[in-house]
């Protein structure tokens, strides 16, 4: 992915996609504190937009990856990893890209449990797949066949 910090040397439609990018981790953020888990899962796990190109786009995928992180290191809040995987999956599938969003958990020790959320389109990472290894898959939106997806 493309560094952050390089936002003047992003194109205009970068940066009108970064634009859109904080407005989704707005309306991310306010979902994740005002609707059920049951009702942000089911808004995650619609098909992708119709009338768009469904051929995987990895350009796409790394521009958006990019715009969310761009946006969300700029903003007043920190938004969290839900927040920047929920922006980052409602992006590519509004392009009608079958993107799938991850949640997963693991114990931290003395900790106690912590849990990430990443989005992937094909074998790609869009967002989040860094940290994603070291976190079991609990759920995938939209759901797998075997509601686990690794």
């Amino acid at each position: 992915m493309t560094d952050v910090s390089r936002v003047g040397r992003r194109s205009i439609a970068d940066l009108i996609l970064a634009g859109e990018a904080v407005a989704w981790l707005v309306l991310a953020g306010l979902a994740l504190r005002a609707l059920t888990f049951a009702r942000v899962a089911a808004l995650a796990g619609g098909p992708p937009s119709s009338g768009r190109a469904t051929r995987t786009d990895d350009d796409k995928a790394d521009r958006i990856g990019w715009a969310v992180e761009a946006a969300a290191s700029r903003l007043p809040w920190r938004p969290l990893c839900f927040e920047r995987g929920l922006a980052a999956h409602m992006m590519l599938r509004r392009r009608g890209q079958a993107s799938m969003l991850h949640y997963g958990a693991r114990s931290d020790g003395s900790l106690g449990p912590s849990a990430h959320v990443w989005v992937r389109l094909g074998a790609r990472d869009v967002i989040g797949g860094e940290e994603a290894a070291r976190f079991a898959t609990l759920a995938t939106f939209p759901a797998t066949r075997t509601g686990l997806d690794s």
